[in-house]
């Protein structure tokens, strides 16, 4: 059987600490190691290939696909609305680059949506259903994994962690968006418990609110650590200090370090928002504002059956997203839009010859 060629378009692992940089690896390599016989993949290739992949959004790969005659797919990370919270631009270029996204989100032949609640946000741009795709994100169980309780003390001293100490972690940009204001605002009210945030300024100084979160990430409360980006590579190490994952985000799609910890079956605690329902099934503790978020992370601390019972939610959203199952949907997605897009390419020619006969 001849391989389905497919070129991944991609720049997101240029900018560290990005989860949609983790998300495309991931989604490499499922493809590349789980179904390589079906599936010949190349990384910012030429337009000879059957399936243009797109990651991110790049004005390159847009004339890329526009350019190929190949088969068009196009990863949902963001919403043109999400962006808000997350980088400060002037509001011309901002309006202009929001516009150019919807338009290359039309443009594809398929989008991928790593959240199906999305879909309606799609559909108001205009964008047609029918071409939506709902894929989750998928996070090896061989990179996130539990270590033993030796090295977690070990690395508990590297970054100057007590053993005994419950700890919290945030992960991601520090960005307005994620919380980090309330993060901290949390870890004010609960002096006893020590916060890790990893993540930094990927986008510097355009970062919204940059400079009042520069100012607490370089004056925390005594209580907080702000560990700048991390590798990837050695992010199992930050889940493994952590007892709990802490996410206080007021807009995401699907967290890639939501999937990084449950594979430690690390208890999540989120912000009650929708955006959850539809992929974490209620496995998760859910805050309204930073009040429940500290009643619940002083009951996570002090209640064992109650930890325990959110470490089994967590397992169990990490029994969904597998391996097999993810790299199952992918398969059977990349065949079908190569089968459709061959028999529209017939059509074309068969039309093409009819118009040429006739005249």
């Amino acid at each position: 059987m001849e391989k389905i060629r497919i070129n991944m378009l991609s720049s997101a692992d240029k900018v560290d600490g990005q989860g949609v940089g983790s998300a495309y690896l991931e989604q490499v390599n499922l493809i590349k190691e789980g179904a390589g016989d079906r599936f010949e993949v190349t990384i910012n290739g030429s337009m000879d290939c059957d399936i243009q992949h797109i990651h991110t959004v790049d004005p390159q790969n847009y004339l890329k696909m526009k350019a190929s005659k190949a088969a068009s797919v196009a990863y949902v990370h963001f919403l043109p609305d999400t962006l808000d919270g997350s980088i400060e631009l002037p509001k011309a270029v901002f309006k202009i680059f929001k516009k150019y996204v919807i338009e290359l989100y039309k443009a594809a032949d398929y989008l991928i949506v790593v959240n199906p609640i999305f879909m309606d946000a799609l559909a108001k741009y205009g964008i047609k259903r029918e071409k939506m795709v709902y894929i989750p994100n998928y996070v090896s169980k061989d990179d996130f994994y539990r270590k033993p309780k030796e090295e977690v003390n070990a690395l508990r001293d590297r970054y100057g962690i007590a053993h005994d100490a419950f700890v919290v972690i945030g992960v991601g940009q520090v960005q307005t968006r994620k919380g980090v204001l309330d993060f901290v605002e949390v870890a004010k009210q609960r002096p006893d418990i020590t916060f890790v945030w990893s993540g930094g300024f990927s986008f510097g100084r355009i970062t919204d609110g940059y400079e009042e979160l520069k100012k607490i990430v370089d004056h925390p409360p005594v209580n907080v650590k702000f560990i700048g980006i991390i590798p990837r590579e050695q992010m199992n190490d930050i889940y493994n200090i952590a007892d709990v994952l802490f996410m206080p985000s007021y807009n995401e799609l699907f967290p890639m370090a939501i999937l990084e910890a449950v594979n430690l079956h690390k208890p999540l605690l989120l912000r009650d928002l929708a955006l959850y329902e539809d992929i974490l099934f209620h496995n998760y503790l859910a805050g309204k504002d930073n009040t429940e978020f500290a009643q619940l992370l002083t009951q996570l601390q002090n209640d064992p059956q109650f930890y325990q019972k959110s470490e089994a939610m967590s397992q169990a959203i990490s029994d969904y997203y597998s391996k097999e199952n993810v790299l199952r949907i992918w398969i059977d997605f990349y065949t079908k839009v190569h089968e459709a897009h061959q028999a529209e390419l017939k059509r074309k020619k068969r039309r093409y010859h009819r118009k040429k006969n006739q005249s």
